[in-house]
């Protein structure tokens, strides 16, 4: 589907790009997962290509890692300041490059234990299950 301009989309555009419904984006805008964006007075608020990108990025998070929206968005606030720390890098002199490497240091160690725990829990429920299906075998080789 091509739309006809992708630099001002609609939230029926966005929701179908996204497969998020509508109130779900106004849900993630109104909680600080998504900016507010742009909004003429009287006018509807236009969408725009990285706006579509933020939403996938966060029904990635949540449906594929199976995070929730604090999480969620605990992750892309630490993204984020990591994106103005690069920012801020390029102009930077050695003294205050050293510490924004610092600080984005101890986001990302931040970031690393998260999935770290996720990592942990899926493992254990993978165990689980495993022990599960090895009992549930053992039971139908037990049955006549």
């Amino acid at each position: 589907m091509r739309l006809r301009d992708e630099q001002h989309l609609k939230i029926g555009d966005v929701a179908n790009r996204t497969g998020m419904t509508p109130r779900t984006i106004r849900y993630y805008e109104e909680i600080g997962l998504l900016g507010s964006g742009s909004r003429e007075k009287g006018k509807h608020r236009v969408y725009d290509e990285a706006d579509v990108e933020r939403l996938e990025e966060i029904r990635s998070m949540r449906d594929l890692l199976g995070l929730e929206l604090h999480d969620v968005m605990q992750l892309l606030e630490a993204e984020d300041a990591r994106a103005a720390w690069r920012r801020r890098y390029e102009s930077a002199n050695p003294q205050e490059r050293v510490a924004l490497l610092e600080q984005a240091l101890v986001h990302v160690t931040s970031q690393l234990a998260r999935v770290r725990k996720r990592k942990d829990e899926l493992l254990q429920l993978e165990d689980a299950l495993i022990d599960k299906r090895r009992r549930i075998r053992v039971r139908l080789r037990a049955l006549p």
